[in-house]
């Protein structure tokens, strides 16, 4: 699609006056996209905060240091993917900028969440009710940058659904060949998780219950999803081209979702019970 929004050429006095800046402005899709989900959340976040009784600037350290997780969990399980080729000749080193895998962050951040938590002795459920939502904005936002950038996209397709990708600066393979929108399917995906967790979050019956809600949603629909991924150079856990590993990381983390939300639930109606009436 659109990899790169705009090009604006810098004024020959600018360059004069600023020779270190590059020659032209060329901000890419991707990046811009990622940015408006993390300050949509960091937004929403310091509202909900805010009734927890949390000073913004508290959230706004923990978003840095989700910034931080995400992205080498993201790059550390997208070089893991492809070890012999990542690690070898400095090819990890070049590819940097470029190609992240979500469960990676998603993995790196929950162990800072937790150590965010204690350090700061914050509410660890009703925080997690927060970064449920929050999480899937940037998610949402994130798939878009996908879209844009070509990134994460799908087999091909005869169906009408089928996107043409012709941009020879995305990342889309092969060009003009009507691939099936993967990336759409996830932002899709997660608007309709978004406003189910806000329904939930409206009928909420014990702190935390949005959090496992997410994940089992999230991993559900990925596991769905990765059936029309084309990016083949992911690989795969099974020969033949069975079982992705986000399709394993989803399989795993679905009962775990499951447990976790039950588990609560009980522990909410064991404290209910057990507080005087």
């Amino acid at each position: 699609m659109h990899p790169i929004l705009f090009t604006w050429q810098l004024p020959e006095w600018l360059s004069n006056l600023l020779p270190f800046l590059p020659q032209a402005i060329s901000p890419r899709s991707y990046g811009t996209l990622i940015a408006l989900g993390i300050l949509a959340s960091w937004a929403y976040g310091t509202r909900e905060a805010k009734k927890l009784g949390i000073h913004k600037d508290t959230i706004t350290d923990m978003f840095l240091y989700l910034i931080l997780a995400g992205f080498v969990g993201g790059k550390v399980l997208f070089y893991l993917e492809d070890p012999s080729y990542y690690f070898s000749n400095g090819n990890w080193y070049r590819n940097l900028g470029s190609g992240f895998v979500f469960y990676g962050s998603f993995l790196f951040a929950l162990p800072t969440l937790w150590w965010f938590f204690r350090k700061h002795k914050l509410p660890t459920l009703p925080m997690i009710d927060i970064i449920a939502i929050g999480g899937a904005m940037v998610h949402m936002f994130g798939r878009m940058g996908c879209f844009m950038a070509g990134c994460c996209h799908g087999i091909p397709t005869n169906s009408w659904l089928g996107v043409t990708f012709t941009n020879p600066a995305c990342s889309a393979k092969p060009l003009g060949t009507p691939l099936h929108p993967t990336q759409l399917y996830s932002v899709g995906m997660l608007v309709i998780i978004i406003a189910i967790l806000f329904i939930v979050k409206k009928h909420k019956k014990f702190p935390g219950q949005l959090f496992p809600v997410y994940l089992a949603l999230y991993s559900a629909g990925r596991f769905i999803i990765e059936f029309f991924r084309g990016d083949d150079e992911r690989g795969y856990v099974l020969d033949g081209g069975w079982l992705t590993h986000s399709q394993l990381i989803s399989l795993v983390l679905f009962p775990l979702a499951m447990i976790f939300y039950f588990w609560l639930k009980r522990k909410s109606q064991s404290n209910t019970a057990a507080s005087p009436q």
